[in-house]
């Protein structure tokens, strides 16, 4: 009898994967996508069967596979193959690609169920077959509707096999199930309703019961302590008169507490929004492949097609996920799609890394079992096992947080795309501001591009003015964070009652220590980048490593006491605030305020729900949200992003400009926004001001064309590094020995170079970058120097390649 043979990719730093032998008694359970249990080396490691084998490796003993872990294959087929696609042109290891694809390990707390399905049900008849013999298990199959426990349904003498047959034929499912902890609870109060004529004693107690009888109806507690600006002690005074009364509610760890009596704005299509739902409907009709690109100005109503695309991919038997670049916008967008579809159809799946392992692994398997048929979460939610899919959707797909910046290092965007072509589904991408490439793209046809250039009801853009910090300087001869003229429009929008967003890009107090008798900097110990000041905190930080210094008194290189704190980030943005306008209710959101998601939950609602007239924060404040009582975006050092070295930096500062413009004026009220900047004239801002995408796009791409850079080349960058700096440049010299031939005939090699971040993490980096028009050629050049690499016995994670590359750093 000849021996059953697979090949196992396993999460090891090798680009290849490892024939194993299946034992007998294991062979009905194995399948290609299964995770089983091998000895490698002098360990076991948990791998993904890849694909049956032929043979094994001349002159080589296997070894067995020790144990199977799925009863359903894990991967399905096209993750499968996406898998070897990631691998291929990202130039990755098989293994680590499919270990980023999985639910973390949670086999402890997990269990396979049996099943019987409506077929089943009705052709009971036909189980016989198999499990004549076991009438008490057909019994407790047709009356437990959770179904049966694998292992006890194999105890009563069925054997695996003959479940696996009668899975195939649709007779039962077996289904993986996480057994999650007891799950948390929240306190809802609400105002009791025979205390209705009840008399209030206080003005904040007449407000507390308009909010939960009139406006809001039952709050959980914290969100209530909060909106109201109530203590908790006054809450439960009114619980201990009978005003109030509360009740405890589970807490589903993906769902988001804001949920509670959220319901969705009705909205009525605008003749532009139609024209491009119709597009997309048509493409539905194709039933075929094909890449859309919804481009919109900020606030023409993108997640309302969103929305209604991905209802008529449900209406149509499929599946849909939704990517957004941002944790917080996963709560965002989640709770939409729960409100739209979470009731009448199989459910909403969340995925991002915030979660705990045990909340990825349940909302995976619920995903792979079935149970939920609209995924929304972050670049790793691509990998999320739907089957049927018929829609992708990538909304703000110019965002950098979608390229991975560790192994295996794809972009979630490129792909979404080839993960729709494998599914036969339709990807769409959605922003107001798309990367070049994108838009280059659907202009020369191979996306197709669905334009909104007008905001919903009519609404204006709002209106942008320039700030010149060179001019308030010559009048004020003060360098503030906070321009005179900022200054002012803050105060006329608290006066309105309206609410302001301040963004600044950087985090931290003051982002430079610096000496002023000598010029000395405090520099990381490990990187060659400053340290940046956190004032509550009390100390120094590097923001690259996460190393911690003592703030110092005097200057480590000339002793002198004249430490001066330049620069200025999001933490003193705030405390000016507060100093210059103190009945303000102001708050900041970064990642030191926001390290949670329920941060991130009570801050965004708190703003949204109008407990908040000013939220200071970076980037994570300029995408997707939708506050309605913005009138006023304040931008501080608009032009901070265009110093770095880097090609892109006039695209994310314009990006970053329009996208942040756009959360002003998206309600009734009409939007102003002022932006800060020593640099007026550049055109990143100009087109910025003007919000005209297309005029930036076309002066970036004729400076993209003469530099030949991305849309009209593909770009690949290499990395050397070691914590020795000798090795470091030994080995850049050798693999420089193997890219400098291939320099020419449409390949253009540069380097080896000092990286512009020269030491990271303690070790010393030398940079190669290489252009070419053919994306298989650089593909194939980059295989070469991995295994040129390892003839030359250079460590593997000393070099480190990085296939369409966004940042250069």
């Amino acid at each position: 009898m000849n021996e059953k043979l697979c090949n196992v990719a396993l999460a090891v730093p090798l680009r290849t994967t490892f024939t194993y032998k299946v034992p007998e008694r294991l062979a009905a359970e194995i399948q290609p996508g299964s995770r089983v249990v091998v000895p490698f080396r002098k360990k076991s490691l948990v791998g993904v069967v890849t694909e049956w084998a032929a043979q094994g490796p001349p002159d080589t003993k296997l070894r067995e596979v020790q144990k199977c872990l799925d009863v359903i294959p894990a991967l399905t087929k096209n993750l499968l193959d996406l898998g070897q696609w990631i691998s291929s042109y990202y130039v990755a290891p098989i293994g680590e690609v499919y270990r980023a694809m999985l639910p973390p390990l949670m086999e402890l707390r997990a269990q396979q169920i049996v099943r019987i399905t409506e077929l089943g049900r009705s052709a009971s008849a036909s189980l016989l077959g198999e499990i004549e013999a076991k009438p008490a298990l057909l019994q407790k199959l047709e009356s437990a509707n959770e179904g049966v426990p694998l292992q006890t349904a194999l105890r009563s003498g069925v054997a695996l096999g003959d479940l696996l047959k009668l899975q195939r034929r649709g007779l039962v499912e077996i289904l993986q199930e996480i057994q999650t902890r007891k799950r948390r609870a929240q306190r809802i109060i609400a105002w009791r309703s025979t205390g209705t004529d009840a008399p209030v004693s206080s003005e904040k107690e007449a407000r507390l019961r308009d909010m939960l009888l009139l406006q809001r109806g039952a709050l959980p507690l914290t969100q209530l302590l909060k909106l109201g600006s109530v203590s908790r002690a006054f809450v439960e005074r009114l619980l201990r008169e009978g005003k109030l009364e509360a009740w405890e509610e589970t807490l589903d760890p993906a769902e988001d507490p804001f949920d509670v009596g959220y319901t969705p704005p009705a909205h009525t299509l605008n003749p532009e929004q139609e024209h491009a739902f119709s597009a997309i409907r048509a493409r539905f009709e194709l039933g075929e492949f094909g890449v859309q690109l919804l481009h919109g100005v900020t606030g023409s109503g993108k997640t309302e097609i969103y929305l209604r695309a991905v209802q008529d991919t449900l209406a149509r038997g499929k599946t849909a996920i939704v990517l957004v670049p941002e944790i917080a916008l996963t709560l965002w967008m989640g709770r939409q799609c729960r409100a739209w579809f979470g009731a009448r159809f199989e459910g909403v799946a969340v995925l991002h890394s915030a979660l705990s392992d045990i909340e990825r692994a349940r909302e995976w398997w619920r995903v792979r079992n079935g149970e939920a048929r609209v995924i929304v979460g972050t670049r790793s939610a691509i990998f999320a096992p739907a089957e049927k899919l018929g829609l992708v959707i990538v909304d703000e797909e110019q965002e950098s947080s979608y390229k991975q910046e560790e192994t295996p290092r794809y972009h979630g965007r490129d792909v979404a795309i080839v993960r729709a072509k494998l599914e036969n589904a339709l990807a769409l991408l959605g922003s107001a501001t798309p990367a070049l490439e994108t838009f280059h793209h659907a202009r020369s046809g191979k996306y197709e591009l669905l334009s909104l250039a007008q905001r919903v009801a009519e609404r204006s853009l709002p209106t942008v003015e320039i700030l010149d910090l060179r001019e308030e300087f010559k009048q004020t001869n003060q360098t503030s964070p906070i321009s005179s003229r900022l200054q002012q429009a803050i105060q006329e929008s608290l006066n309105f009652r309206t609410q302001a967003l301040i963004l600044i890009n950087r985090r931290g107090y003051s982002w430079s220590v610096i000496c002023r008798s000598c010029g000395a900097t405090v520099q990381c110990a490990n990187c060659s980048i400053s340290m940046t000041h956190h004032k509550n905190r009390n100390r120094l930080e590097c923001h690259y490593c996460g190393s911690v210094q003592p703030i110092p008194k005097n200057c480590h290189k000339c002793d002198s006491k004249y430490v001066y704190f330049f620069g200025e980030g999001s933490e003193q943005l705030e405390e000016r605030l507060r100093k210059e306008f103190p009945k303000a209710r102001i708050a900041r959101l970064d990642r030191d305020t926001a390290r949670t998601k329920r941060q991130y939950q009570e801050t965004l609602g708190a703003f949204a729900d109008g407990a908040l007239d000013i939220l200071v924060g970076t980037q994570m404040l300029a995408k997707g949200h939708d506050f309605h009582r913005v009138t006023l975006v304040g931008v501080i050092s608009a032009d901070s992003s265009l110093t770095m070295p880097d090609f892109r930096a006039a695209e994310r500062t314009f990006q970053l400009m329009t996208q942040v413009a756009g959360r002003a004026g998206r309600g009734e009220l009409p939007g102003r926004v002022l932006i800060q900047t020593f640099y007026p004239e550049h055109y990143a801002i100009q087109d910025a001001i003007k919000q005209d995408y297309v005029a930036f796009y076309e002066r970036e791409l004729h400076y993209r064309q003469v530099m030949a850079y991305p849309p009209f080349t593909s770009l690949a960058n290499i990395i050397v590094r070691d914590s020795n700096l000798e090795k470091a440049i030994t080995w850049s010299r050798e693999l420089s020995q193997y890219l400098a031939p291939h320099n020419g005939d449409g390949m253009r090699v540069l380097g080896p170079a000092s990286a512009p971040l020269a030491k990271l993490k303690s070790e010393y980096r030398f940079q190669f970058l290489l252009k070419s028009k053919r994306k298989a050629q650089l593909t194939k050049l980059l295989a070469g120097a991995l295994a040129y690499r390892d003839k030359k016995e250079i460590p593997q994670a000393a070099v480190l390649v990085d296939m369409d590359p966004l940042q250069l750093l």
